[in-house]
């Protein structure tokens, strides 16, 4: 039997055999990632910017689709009702999370809209409360370029929220700053303007992110090269068998045939 499995004829069927078993199993492996990979989120398409108001309605919830669309508000600066965000660091992470050593204020300044409508807008992230670029705010009418973002949530916050100086907020929430600026129609979410205003530092803002639909297709390629692995076992298995016994149909045979000369 040994003999046999070492012939060149089986040796060249198992490496054969193994070869095709590394390649199946690659490629079922291959076919595997490709399905994992189809299931993460992965950056949507960016369209070109589109007018605000036609994303962030007055007095309803904002369709999450649009989160981190750009957009341009054209309007003019209110400076009289602009507000600090506090204990932000300049990106958009969630608030009340840990204080780093970066830890500043957002700079959030409404633009009442031709309509007469008021929408939110992050100018860019300081330090300090008495940055000098604070106060610096575009006079006249302008047109912002930047990012929608959705209003953040209060209840994680409210605690922390209390004992603020006058003119800060903790959060970005659309029911506060309809308090805040009273009689004013806000608009709900807020933008963050990008490039910043002035000399603020920007406040970095990605694009949309949709979550990935997992490719099936590529779950059942995978399944089909490793049931071709299986079946190359098989065959192998098959064909050595049959060697082993025609080998041994032949050894028995031999001494008949000598007996009978």
């Amino acid at each position: 039997m040994l003999r046999t499995l070492l012939s060149p004829r089986v040796v060249g069927l198992h490496v054969l055999t193994i070869g095709v078993l590394i390649a199946f199993i690659l490629l079922g492996r291959w076919q595997l990632g490709v399905f994992q990979d189809s299931g993460k989120p992965h950056a949507a398409t960016d369209p070109a910017p589109v007018p605000v108001a036609g994303l962030a309605p007055v007095g309803a919830q904002m369709d999450g689709t649009v989160a981190g669309r750009r957009v341009t508000v054209e309007g003019v600066y209110e400076a009289d009702r602009q507000l600090l965000v506090a204990d932000r660091q300049p990106d958009v992470a969630a608030p009340g999370g840990n204080v780093s050593r970066d830890h500043g204020y957002w700079v959030l300044t409404p633009i009442r809209l031709d309509d007469g409508t008021v929408m939110p807008v992050v100018r860019g992230w300081t330090a300090r409360a008495d940055d000098s670029a604070v106060a610096d705010v575009p006079q006249g009418k302008v047109t912002v370029a930047g990012r929608l973002r959705p209003q953040e949530g209060t209840d994680s916050v409210q605690r922390r929220a209390e004992g603020l100086p006058a003119g800060q907020v903790q959060t970005v929430s659309t029911g506060e700053l309809v308090n805040l600026w009273a009689g004013q129609r806000v608009r709900t979410g807020y933008v963050v303007a990008a490039p910043p205003s002035g000399t603020l530092t920007q406040v970095k803002v990605t694009a949309p992110v949709v979550g990935g639909a997992l490719t099936w297709r590529n779950l059942a390629y995978a399944a089909n090269w490793w049931i071709f692995a299986g079946f190359a076992v098989f065959m192998w298995f098959h064909f050595v068998r049959d060697a082993v016994r025609t080998d041994r149909e032949r050894g028995e045979s031999t001494p008949e045939m000598v007996l009978e000369g």
